[in-house]
């Protein structure tokens, strides 16, 4: 399965574009749409929409893989939307060690997209930006049109 374009939507608003490095943050050296920069690798003089695309792209692949090896059960194409955009906002290694994976392996649908929700704190506290990005995921993962609402 792939990453459909409302999924690579959700990415593209949730993280914004970013045309110069900078620290993203956990404090990892970051350009685009979230690309954390791979060591070696530098662009000192920014990048432009159509070079974050391209690695975004890139960094999408690794996801959907990521996806697709801890996922044992059924999912519809918003589920993996919202799944991919999860992984790709907190790490697959999030993803697999969550209650989320766990309900959702089980068969527990409903439960698994109520843990995406649980995801809105960072230091503590509940982030708006988060919960924004929490939530259009709820919605892609039930299919409702909405998921195109801001999300930050």
């Amino acid at each position: 399965m792939q990453l459909s374009e409302e999924g690579l939507d959700l990415i593209k608003r949730s993280e914004g574009f970013r045309g110069q490095t900078y620290k993203d943050v956990a404090g990892f050296p970051t350009i685009g749409y979230g690309h954390k920069l791979l060591p070696g690798e530098s662009y000192p003089e920014g990048i432009d929409e159509a070079r974050a695309s391209a690695l975004l792209a890139n960094d999408v692949k690794a996801v959907e893989q990521a996806v697709e090896r801890l996922v044992r059960v059924q999912v519809t194409q918003g589920q993996f939307d919202a799944l991919v955009d999860f992984c790709y906002n907190l790490g697959s290694a999030r993803l697999q060690s969550s209650t989320l994976l766990r309900a959702l392996n089980a068969g527990h649908y409903d439960d698994a997209r109520e843990q995406l929700l649980r995801w809105d704190c960072a230091g503590g506290k509940v982030v708006s930006g988060l919960q924004a990005r929490r939530e259009a995921e709820s919605r892609l993962w039930a299919g409702t049109s909405e998921s195109k609402s801001q999300a930050a």
